[in-house]
């Protein structure tokens, strides 16, 4: 028992020693926790620039994907109008096969994004979306800022305009 009751005294003093080696001043305690709460803060602030970094690279991937083929699809377009303009010259069944190429063609543009813009006739002006090319005298004074004809359609590849609807308005 007597040895267990030297390394007890020998534990006990080197507790005192340490604690007493330990002591600092109220100003270098403060000091410290000034340093800590510092690194905290720049700890913190840098998570959140890192966060910000990959949300923004992750939205600008996923609108690269959406409008990679915008320039594909922006030269495709003239050819759509002429297949419109060629269907409506030639009275076609749904069963010819220029009209199969058309579905076809107009199928595969909508499968990547495309979407034609609803037909605007009767509406007000909304430069978001359309082109005014010319002003026509309005018959009715209802139809006066509205919208008469739809010279080129417009299209929108997923939210974005890709070809604003060219119109005429009435005043």
């Amino acid at each position: 028992m007597s040895e267990k009751k030297s390394k007890k005294i020998k534990k006990s003093t080197s507790k005192k020693k340490v604690v007493e080696s330990v002591k600092i001043s109220k100003e270098e305690l403060e000091n410290l926790r000034n340093e800590v709460e510092a690194e905290k803060d720049k700890n913190l602030r840098l998570f959140a620039e890192f966060d910000n970094f990959r949300k923004r690279t992750a939205k600008e991937r996923i609108e690269l994907f959406t409008t990679a083929s915008k320039d594909v699809i922006t030269s495709l377009i003239p050819v759509l109008d002429n297949f419109e303009r060629a269907l409506q010259a030639q009275n076609t069944s749904d069963d010819d096969g220029i009209m199969l190429i058309y579905k076809q063609l107009k199928g595969e543009l909508e499968k990547k994004g495309l979407k034609e813009m609803e037909d605007p006739k009767g509406k007000a002006l909304d430069t978001d979306f359309h082109e005014a090319i010319t002003n026509i005298p309005a018959q009715d004074k209802k139809d006066i800022g509205k919208i008469i004809d739809v010279i080129e359609k417009g299209y929108l590849l997923g939210d974005k305009v890709l070809r604003y609807a060219k119109v005429v308005v009435g005043n």
